[in-house]
């Protein structure tokens, strides 16, 4: 069994779930991208009763009828999805963990709602930082 731990960027939330993560997955929904300004999202999900937040208290705000996303609300990083339809389950965001490569994503979701340009993403060029002043 595993302690997952995580926060927002500024540090005022943190959580923690125990357990084995499952469904790790990269989401390209609209509703998701649009709830984070990125062109897709890493999740995991974790059994619900597993989950807490540790400090802290995110808001909520009720992307559809069945799904509630949790935010911190001084820095606004995304943390957490919560639907109706698993209520055992809550989805976390991957990149919120404290330590992301223990749950990568192991499939797409929503893939046909993906930003066209998102699949060429890979031949673009690396830099380590910044790129310098053109």
């Amino acid at each position: 069994m595993t302690l997952l731990t995580g926060g927002c960027l500024c540090g005022a939330i943190r959580y923690e779930a125990e357990g084995d993560p499952f469904h790790e997955t990269l989401c390209h929904c609209e509703t998701c991208r649009r709830a984070t300004g990125a062109p897709a999202v890493a999740w995991l999900t974790m059994p619900r009763a597993s989950f807490r937040f540790t400090s802290g208290t995110p808001t909520t705000f009720a992307s559809s009828d069945e799904g509630r996303r949790r935010f911190c609300p001084a820095c606004g990083t995304a943390l957490t999805f919560e639907s109706s339809d698993y209520p055992d389950e809550t989805d976390l965001t991957a990149a919120s963990l404290d330590h992301p490569a223990l749950a990568p994503p192991r499939d797409h979701t929503w893939s046909n709602s993906a930003l066209e340009w998102f699949w060429t993403l890979h031949r673009l060029p690396q830099r380590e930082k910044a790129p310098p002043d053109l």
